[in-house]
């Protein structure tokens, strides 16, 4: 796989692994050695860059995620890089299926501020075609030369287009059940925005969440997604991503097209609790 350089000179590769889905939010966690065991295989394809974090475990074991990523990498830790989260709890008290979260890092620094006492290499938003609010950020992460790391690329899986109405999701376990673009309602109100998938996947010879993350591997080239998925065929999908070459016009017009298109209301992330 290609490589990117985030910041001034951590080097990972073009498309990154984000392991939240393994043990949190997507259903019943993926067993433990099934886990490791797809996290190595995404290492021999060429993946460099994995991302976890304390929270992303079980109410009983809420560091399972960083505990397994840590095991299923320890003999290649001088190959590839590791991210992870920290400062944050979930409120496990709630009774919500998207856990309120409860911050606990102290003090705040705004990016300026943080940049000037130590240079920043990444942050870590959402962003995707249908979560596109912090381009805002492009100019100063390209003044500073700070990456972003882009978490939820495919909108949770939505942008791979392989959902439709009668999508269902385990009730309690799995947020996708209550996020707003996978309720039927949105799929109608998405179509649009399916069909262009499609018809520049038919076009690129490719699947429809390739195209997604061509998009945005094209536009900047300090900008690395973190899709997530417990499928070794995923991986190998998301990882060709990162041949898939857009030019600057086609990104112009997907850009265009997607300022004026109609789109459902998508999950922006968990609140937080103060």
């Amino acid at each position: 796989m290609q490589d990117r350089v985030l910041g001034n000179g951590l080097k990972v590769s073009a498309v990154g692994l984000g392991c939240m889905g393994f043990s949190h939010a997507y259903g019943r966690p993926t067993e433990k050695k099934e886990a490791i065991s797809l996290i190595q295989q995404a290492a021999d394809m060429g993946y460099t860059f994995f991302d976890t974090a304390e929270v992303y475990g079980t109410p009983e074991d809420p560091h399972q995620n960083e505990v397994f990523v840590g095991e299923a990498l320890k003999r290649r830790r001088d190959k590839v890089v590791i991210a992870t989260k920290f400062g944050i709890r979930f409120d496990l008290e709630s009774s919500e299926v998207n856990k309120p979260l409860v911050p606990d890092s102290r003090p705040e620094d705004t990016m300026r501020r943080a940049h000037g006492i130590c240079p920043v290499t990444a942050i870590q938003n959402r962003y995707s075609m249908m979560a596109r609010w912090y381009e805002s950020l492009f100019p100063v992460l390209e003044e500073l030369h700070i990456g972003y790391m882009a978490f939820s690329p495919l909108a949770n899986g939505f942008l791979t287009a392989r959902y439709g109405k009668d999508s269902s999701f385990e009730a309690g376990s799995d947020y996708r059940s209550i996020m707003p673009q996978f309720t039927p309602e949105a799929m109608e109100q998405n179509k649009d925005l399916l069909d262009l998938l499609k018809k520049l996947a038919e076009e690129k010879s490719c699947a429809p969440g390739q195209v997604s993350l061509a998009w945005m591997l094209c536009k900047k080239p300090y900008i690395v997604p973190i899709p997530g998925t417990r499928k070794a065929g995923r991986l190998r999908e998301n990882a060709a991503a990162a041949d898939i070459t857009l030019s600057p016009q086609e990104i112009s017009e997907l850009d265009k097209a997607l300022d004026s298109m109609a789109m459902s209301d998508v999950f922006g992330g968990t609140k937080v609790r103060k």
